[in-house]
């Protein structure tokens, strides 16, 4: 009852055009793009600078032995990057779809709104002034700068006249971004940390280890699992504050939530593999014009997609230039820049 009259609110606003929800579409994507997942993982773990066979990649999965050399690279090297890659995507990728459901703001993404580039900030003082800190403690730094940088973005773009509306936040993340960024390398340079953050600016899952994913997966399973569980009111918000508060949703509330659960996901991949930007801006957009507004069927399947995005994004990043590697968040941006202009100019024509 309480969706029929969500649509029927939907329908009669002005500025919202009628649209539909395809369940079928999401049962299919979320079983397909599972598959694919892993099937991707497998294929990421067997491409490298030495090619593994697919059977030795299920040998060493699981019949590992340890005397052999290939399943020992699989079990401690690959095995870790393949599920971190996957695991990242999704945290971006969802992390991307609350904030534009929240927001009703279709340029939200986690790397375009200073959010990755607080993470990157708060990374580098730690990496000069508390060098050697052990990675879970790293991880909550990484949540406290992404805050920081959340919150001079939205602080920033709300002192502008006439109030805050989508393009006005994006620059607003843009400068912001650009001064914590400088802020990073002028530490990095003063304090000659410069090739340990290089890592987290070109954005990368190379070198992760089995540490790095212990520590991140209860942070990420537990804000992908929360994101799940409040994105029936996350629809509710898309459809307008109003609209939401007159359903009776504790909107304020339901936001504050949100806030939390997006840092808590951006802030453990960031400190896990860098700063990768776009995966939250052009994933949940496919995955609505495929679904629908039912952000019940876009988290889940917002997961799934991102988590494939950036395991092929990790494929192709050693496939280009072999031996070596290109970053991943060079890869993606080459797709993410179009896509965002395309939706800045579309935006700028609805101002």
């Amino acid at each position: 009852m309480l969706r029929k009259e969500c649509v029927r609110l939907q329908i009669l606003s002005k500025n919202e055009q009628p649209q539909r929800s395809h369940p079928w579409i999401a049962t299919v994507m979320a079983v397909g793009g599972a598959a694919a997942v892993c099937f991707g993982i497998a294929l990421s773990i067997s491409v490298g600078a030495a090619t593994i066979s697919l059977q030795t990649v299920w040998d060493a999965v699981f019949q590992f032995n340890p005397d052999l050399t290939d399943h020992q690279i699989i079990r401690e090297l690959r095995l870790p990057r393949a599920l971190t890659a996957a695991l990242v995507g999704a945290c971006f990728a969802v992390a991307g779809a609350l904030m534009q459901g929240m927001t009703r703001n279709p340029l939200s993404d986690p790397g375009i709104l200073g959010i990755n580039a607080g993470a990157g900030f708060a990374l580098a003082l730690c990496f000069a002034f508390l060098p050697g800190l052990p990675f879970s403690y790293l991880i909550l730094f990484s949540f406290a700068g992404a805050a920081l940088g959340t919150g001079l973005v939205y602080g920033f773009g709300s002192l502008a006249r006439g109030g805050m509306n989508p393009v006005r936040l994006v620059l607003a993340g843009a400068a912001v971004s650009a001064l914590l960024v400088a802020l990073s390398q002028g530490i990095a340079i003063h304090y000659r940390i410069g090739q340990e953050l290089a890592f987290w600016y070109a954005g990368g899952v190379a070198g992760v280890k089995w540490l790095e994913l212990q520590v991140m997966l209860p942070w990420a399973a537990g804000g992908l699992i929360a994101a799940v569980l409040l994105s029936r009111y996350v629809t509710m918000l898309s459809f307008g504050e109003e609209v939401a508060a007159g359903l009776g949703l504790r909107v304020g509330l339901i936001k504050l939530a949100g806030v939390i659960i997006v840092l808590v996901l951006a802030g453990s991949a960031v400190s896990a593999v860098g700063s990768i930007s776009f995966v939250g801006l052009i994933v949940p957009h496919l995955v609505r014009f495929l679904v629908g507004v039912d952000y019940r069927f876009i988290v889940p399947c917002s997961a799934i997609m991102g988590g494939l995005l950036v395991v092929a994004a990790d494929i192709g990043a050693r496939l280009i230039n072999p031996p070596y590697e290109t970053p991943i968040g060079a890869l993606i941006a080459i797709i993410g820049v179009p896509f965002f202009l395309y939706l800045a100019r579309n935006e700028r024509r609805q101002l």
